[in-house]
């Protein structure tokens, strides 16, 4: 990339978001900042649909996208209320970045949905692992919020979900919180690993963790879930022996 195309413009509160990537485009500029505070660019009127298409116009013309607060607040404010109404406005912007990358996934994915219907093929999404905050990378959807939403936006007949009890087991929610909000007419597959507690990534053989396969069975049965179950820990044998350790696990829970 040139110097000329490494210098972007701040667009402020000068134009509408739309208007500015439409104007940078023309202009040849690929880096613009734009602030999230007033008229048509509150961060307020950024719903799904508006979200969606920002982050599909800025693939479309390559152009970055920054997010400036407002110089004139004061990040290190300390006075009652005002210091919580800080947090709350730059968690705000903080927000509303995902949700322009994760909105692009969703329009991608429906596309791939309305292809497999054409061929008869079935998707399965899965709720992926966290990783540490100082990764180059950060899976989505892999809260449960976000698994929901993916699920909510993505209305295919050949679009279900992969229920990953081992990545649920590392997030606040956990999986009974999972178990308790899915819908499991739309679970097409459940996978099996043992990891430990708001830990990391790893993908250990049941009973080498201290994730409850035996509570887990339970709450997955009891929504009324037929599918299968899919092992992904250590080698082929630890897969195979594993099975007759799960099967006693399921029926300590009462699940024949």
């Amino acid at each position: 990339m040139s110097l000329r195309d490494r210098i972007g413009i701040d667009i402020g509160r000068r134009m509408r978001l739309e208007d500015g990537i439409e104007w940078a485009a023309k202009h040849g500029v690929r880096h613009i900042d734009i602030q999230l505070d007033t008229a048509a660019n509150a961060v307020t009127t950024f719903d799904d649909r508006r979200a969606a298409g920002v982050h599909a116009a800025c693939d479309k013309y390559g152009i970055h996208l920054g997010l400036h607060t407002l110089s004139a607040t004061n990040v290190a404010e300390y006075s009652p209320y005002l210091s919580d109404a800080m947090d709350q406005y730059l968690r705000s912007y903080v927000d509303i970045y995902p949700k322009l990358r994760i909105d692009t996934a969703i329009e991608r994915l429906k596309r791939i949905a309305a292809y497999a219907e054409k061929k008869g093929a079935r998707l399965l999404l899965e709720n992926h692992n966290k990783e540490p905050e100082t990764a180059e990378i950060h899976y989505v959807p892999f809260t449960l919020e976000e698994f929901l939403y993916y699920d909510q936006q993505i209305q295919s007949p050949n679009f279900r979900l992969s229920f990953t009890v081992n990545h649920a087991h590392l997030v606040p929610e956990g999986i009974a919180g999972f178990c308790d909000a899915l819908d499991f007419s739309r679970v097409g597959e459940v996978r099996l690993a043992d990891c430990i507690r708001l830990g990391h990534e790893v993908h250990l053989v049941p009973g080498k963790g201290d994730l409850d396969f035996a509570d887990m069975f339970r709450r997955v049965e009891a929504k009324g879930y037929q599918g299968h179950y899919m092992s992904a820990f250590g080698s082929m044998d630890d897969m195979l022996a594993a099975r007759d350790y799960l099967v006693a696990q399921a029926k300590k829970a009462g699940v024949v």
